[in-house]
């Protein structure tokens, strides 16, 4: 596969714990990475943006320390993030100037320390 940061395809995220997220937004940072969950805008940030901190290593699926991350319906389909998934997707294509502008992204991101 390719570089984690260059996939265009949907991933989800595997904590130590065992839970599991929808990457929504996903930004290379100098000790790991930042990654916003969907609806990340309508939650508090503490809650929905996440710096995960480790060397990242694989090509697909990834690790990052504890965490896997790997596409969405690969190696064992997980149905309710497909359907979380499908949700995020029909309210993006709905949402017009609801969803923060790209450049709010980053900005959010680099505060965090993402180098954006």
């Amino acid at each position: 596969m390719a570089d984690l940061f260059s996939v265009t395809a949907p991933l989800y995220i595997r904590s130590p714990q065992g839970r599991k997220h929808i990457i929504a937004e996903l930004f290379p940072h100098p000790k790991g990475l930042v990654y916003f969950q969907p609806w990340w805008h309508q939650s508090k940030p503490g809650d929905s943006i996440h710096v995960i901190e480790g060397e990242i290593r694989g090509e697909g699926p990834w690790r990052i320390g504890d965490y896997l991350i790997n596409v969405l319906g690969c190696q064992g389909s997980d149905p309710d993030l497909a359907n979380e998934y499908s949700e995020w997707q029909s309210y993006l294509g709905q949402a017009g100037d609801a969803y923060p502008p790209e450049g709010l992204i980053r900005a959010i991101a680099r505060k965090l320390g993402a180098s954006t």
